[in-house]
């Protein structure tokens, strides 16, 4: 279980719960007081619009490396990370991509079974 989950990438790993669990904290409490959320995000003064296009665009940049670090590291369904960000928080998602990155560059600084010599 604990094959190639260097400290680093348990160091991503709680970071990405602890985003799952700050955003999704708030996201129930607005879905229970009925709150448009976007109206909140861009119509709730300067400083929350500023923060949301900061935000947006970090996670547009974030995107775009998840899918081309996927793809040169070889992991499999890159962009299935950038889809779960839409349906969870890429608070969350981001740094679960950075974890299961660094499990795939340890395992590749792993050297490769060697066959027996006979």
């Amino acid at each position: 279980m604990t094959k190639h989950w260097t400290p680093l990438a348990f160091v991503y790993l709680a970071l990405s719960l602890a985003g799952l669990a700050g955003t999704w904290s708030y996201n129930v409490i607005a879905i229970i007081q009925l709150r448009d959320l976007v109206g909140d995000w861009v119509n709730s003064g300067p400083a929350v619009s500023s923060l949301t296009v900061d935000l947006l665009i970090a996670a547009v940049a974030g995107s775009i490396l998840i899918i081309v670090e996927a793809r040169r590291l070889g992991m499999k369904r890159g962009w299935l990370y950038v889809v779960l960000s839409g349906l969870t928080a890429f608070a969350f998602t981001f740094p679960l991509f950075l974890a299961m990155r660094e499990r795939t560059l340890a395992a590749a600084r792993t050297p490769a079974a060697r066959p027996p010599l006979t």
